[in-house]
């Protein structure tokens, strides 16, 4: 490919051939799913000269290759939307940069509402969305059928309706940002473990593989769920462990078949149902149906946590248990009566890294120098060309071009043990489409080993904790000694006069 580059191409970056066989890098980067090709792809692009990317065994191995794909502007919190805004913008030009299909489809999705707190819920993302450039709107019940006429809309209250979201193919957006990142001299390594990593003196590591020692000037673990034990390496305990996640596709739907024909190819939005705790797309002209089991149901891969990931398992699948999502798959038949007589195709169960509250774990660490974590990603293929970029960006310019301080990874520290991960992991999964209120204090995994000489006594005047790093720290104490939790709703004066005592319920 190296002639059909513009003059001046390996003047500024070096060819693959060549250094392929040099034993020194700028950049290191383990793990070649999407987030870990994304970062090399944006490196590269940036003009960081001597990026080097190692595959374990090839590159979507481990949770890539199988996951559902789903794309989406929307985001609970305010930072991540950004980083939702960049993926999906980037899908469209690195397919055209790189004349590599990425397979996305930009169908729009509708969250349902089936009450009038999920409806608030939807009208207080509203408020928190306005500052944001993608479209989001609040819908009906009739333009929600109209858009996706297979619905019984009986009992849904309406809609947030996101009319850019999508789905995208993850095997084909990995190999879009691997033939990017080689487009600009990055060298990608497949069948190459890491087997050992140490800090040299001078702040620069070395990575041990069974072709040799590479030194680089710094190292990025990107390595899914083998990142615990690529920390380990180096003396850092992550909190992350696999979870179970399952989906099922179904076989054809004629209705489907008939629906794309007649609106130019155009796929019905993705839903994801609040109630029913699943989200839905259509893949190709069948659907394919995600759930999020309940806390008691689902299913944590903690063996993994102990003693690492099972020699040889790259691409390889759990065996499904449907008897887990029986109530989520009774929701779907409610909601869309055409699958009660449709086949169901496929069931995929793989694992998926989770951190204790889903959310990434990105950037450096205190711990080490010249040391950065791109890991804990539960929703990868949305995030990982923001993050891919969020991370370069950081790495040249030595500071982020935006916040995203709910991914640092040094939220957690020694206090986040095994027990505080599983706990809220499990928590954090099961409740995954549950409203989340302002300033909800969530009680999985609480407390912690982290609490102070006042804790016992605090809580015995009836105070109202939050979490801070780990600590319980008194909110407010409650008059009648009975209310042990902050109140939440959506609308901030009857918090208020909750507080003030004056309304204990509504």
């Amino acid at each position: 490919f190296l002639s059909s580059k513009p003059n001046g191409f390996l003047d500024k970056h070096e060819s693959v051939e060549t250094r392929h066989a040099k034993d020194n890098a700028d950049v290191v980067i383990i793990g070649g799913g999407c987030v870990g090709t994304s970062v090399a792809y944006h490196l590269a692009k940036f003009g960081v000269k001597n990026v080097v990317l190692l595959e374990k065994t090839e590159l979507t191995a481990g949770s890539t290759w199988h996951a559902a794909g789903l794309t989406t502007y929307y985001h609970p919190g305010i930072n991540l939307r950004k980083l939702h805004w960049e993926s999906i913008k980037l899908f469209a030009s690195i397919e055209k940069e790189t004349d590599q299909e990425v397979g996305f489809h930009s169908t729009g999705s509708v969250r349902l509402a089936h009450s009038k707190e999920h409806f608030n819920e939807f009208k207080y993302m509203m408020t928190r969305h306005q500052w944001h450039e993608a479209n989001q709107q609040l819908v009906d019940t009739d333009t929600i059928h109209q858009m996706h006429p297979l619905l019984n809309m009986e009992g849904i209250y309406g809609g947030l309706y996101t009319p850019g979201d999508g789905h995208t193919d993850p095997y084909s957006l990995t190999m879009a940002f691997a033939k990017g990142a080689r487009m600009y001299g990055a060298t990608l390594l497949q069948d190459t473990p890491v087997t050992g990593t140490k800090q040299r003196a001078d702040g620069t590591w070395e990575v041990d593989t069974p072709s040799g020692k590479i030194n680089t000037k710094q190292l990025v673990n990107a390595a899914g769920f083998h990142a615990r034990e690529l920390g380990q390496m180096a003396g850092l305990n992550l909190p992350l462990v696999p979870i179970h996640h399952q989906y099922l596709v179904s076989a054809s739907i004629p209705f489907l078949e008939n629906w794309q024909k007649n609106e130019g190819g155009r796929q019905v939005p993705a839903i994801r149902d609040l109630r029913g705790s699943y989200y839905v797309r259509q893949e190709r002209t069948g659907l394919l149906i995600g759930p999020y089991e309940g806390q008691d149901k689902m299913k944590i891969q903690e063996d993994w946590y102990d003693n690492g990931v099972p020699k040889g398992f790259g691409k390889e699948l759990y065996e499904s248990d449907l008897d887990r999502l029986d109530k989520c798959i009774e929701h779907v038949m409610d909601l869309l009566p055409i699958i009660q007589e449709t086949d169901i195709q496929s069931v995929i169960a793989g694992p998926i890294t989770y951190s204790p509250d889903i959310l990434p774990m990105m950037g450096p660490t205190h711990h080490l120098t010249n040391y950065w974590l791109a890991v804990g990603f539960g929703y990868g293929i949305a995030h990982s060309g923001g993050a891919g970029r969020y991370l370069a960006r950081w790495m040249m310019n030595g500071e982020p071009d935006y916040d995203l301080i709910e991914c640092d990874p040094d939220r957690y520290s020694t206090w986040t043990d095994r027990k505080f991960l599983m706990e809220k992991a499990r928590e954090s999964y099961g409740m995954n489409t549950t409203p989340a209120f302002p300033k909800e204090e969530r009680w999985a995994g609480r407390p912690t080993e982290r609490v102070s000489g006042a804790y016992e006594e605090t809580k015995a005047r009836g105070a109202a904790f939050g979490f801070h790093a780990g600590w319980e720290q008194p909110h407010f104490f409650a008059t009648n000694g009975e209310r042990k939790d902050t109140p939440v709703c959506y609308t901030r004066n009857i918090i208020m006069m909750q507080l003030a005592g004056k309304l204990i319920s509504f």
